[in-house]
């Protein structure tokens, strides 16, 4: 015979134990079926019995309550993440400690290796590259207020200019003056590599590119800012 699956139910429905819905369907199984509802009338007046007891006469039957444990689990817990906190603050100090070594160790080595000697005092850095052969600019007319040097590089895309310049601290003029650096070319073709405002005492030192390749450049003039030529240098 085919056990009803309401069979366990009787007890928590007396006691009011089951969840709305389940009382809901329970009552309504109760209806058709005679074993359950022989069952409920049986222990139907448990809930009154239990009304009597005195809870304080039951303390001699009923062994001693077992000490909580939800505190010391959270004790517990607490304990754990201090470890761990403790731990984490231990390897991030044992990692900072190893990187400090590491780049105190590969600075030292690279001092060795590459040493790189001092520049003495009011040296200008230089860029790597190949060396230039400096040369010093032709006064125009007389001797004026500016003297230059020059130096030119070949290169795919024409010619690389650097040029060394300084305004005479001494000088009739007294102000700041405008300059510019004009290469020549082939068939009176010409082009400004740059331009610079100096003053009496000014030294300056720049590198600027002219399309004229080597074959096809003619001169190179510093002139003033209306055209006229102080320096020349032409090109062998």
């Amino acid at each position: 015979m085919t056990q009803c699956e309401f069979a366990h139910d009787d007890g928590a429905y007396v006691l009011g134990a089951l969840a709305p819905a389940e009382r809901v369907a329970y009552e309504r199984h109760l209806g058709g079926c005679g074993s359950c509802r022989d069952a409920v009338a049986e222990i139907a007046v448990l809930p009154g019995l239990l009304g009597r007891l005195d809870p304080a006469g039951l303390e001699q039957f009923l062994p001693p309550p077992a000490p909580p444990r939800v505190p010391a689990l959270l004790e517990e817990a607490r304990v754990r993440r201090r470890h761990e906190r403790a731990a984490t603050r231990r390897r991030y100090a044992l990692t900072g400690l190893a990187a400090a070594a590491l780049a105190l160790v590969v600075g030292v080595g690279t001092a060795a290796v590459l040493p790189r000697p001092a520049a003495p005092p009011g040296a200008q850095a230089t860029r790597p590259g190949p060396q230039v052969s400096m040369v010093a600019m032709r006064p125009v007319a007389s001797t004026g207020p500016v003297h230059a040097e020059i130096g030119l590089i070949r290169s795919r895309w024409g010619t690389e200019v650097t040029m060394h310049c300084g305004y005479d601290a001494r000088t009739s003029y007294g102000k700041a003056y405008p300059f510019r650096l004009v290469a020549r070319g082939p068939n009176g073709a010409s082009e400004q590599i740059g331009s610079w405002l100096a003053a009496p005492g000014d030294d300056l030192q720049f590198t600027g590119m002219t399309r004229f390749t080597d074959a096809e450049l003619v001169s190179v003039e510093l002139q003033r800012a209306d055209g006229t030529p102080l320096l020349t240098y032409a090109v062998p």
